[in-house]
């Protein structure tokens, strides 16, 4: 049976750059790190990883599906673009917004933001 997920992890050729767009630019916590072949950050309460993953059958700048929760979207959008980084516009749903950036190997991922629920008025 599946109790958790252990960790998302990102295949890069250069973990230090890597490394450092993820805490630098995006502004993740470093955790563990294993010189300079892999490397760990804490997202709330999962692991997010970068490693060159080529030996394992991971081509680095294909990997897609990390989604990083934030409070500001247009703050983190306009940091992101601040920083060089092609972010997409911002998309509105019902439950939240999103838009999509690369990492510097070409990695694609997501920042997301949730909605506040309607608060219930008495009637």
């Amino acid at each position: 049976m599946v109790k958790d997920i252990a960790f998302v992890a990102y295949s890069v050729r250069d973990v230090p750059r890597a490394r450092d767009f993820y805490r630098d630019t995006l502004g993740l916590s470093p955790g563990e790190a294993f010189g300079d072949h892999w490397v760990e950050f804490t997202v709330g309460n999962t692991t997010f990883g970068i490693g060159n993953g080529e030996s394992l059958g991971f081509e680095p700048g294909a990997s897609t599906g990390a989604a990083f929760e934030v409070d500001d979207m247009q703050a983190m959008r306009d940091r992101l673009q601040a920083a060089g980084v092609e972010v997409s516009e911002i998309f509105e749903f019902p439950a939240c917004s999103s838009c999509f950036a690369r990492d510097p190997e070409g990695n694609r991922f997501a920042l997301h933001q949730r909605r506040q629920p309607a608060q219930e008025t008495a009637a």
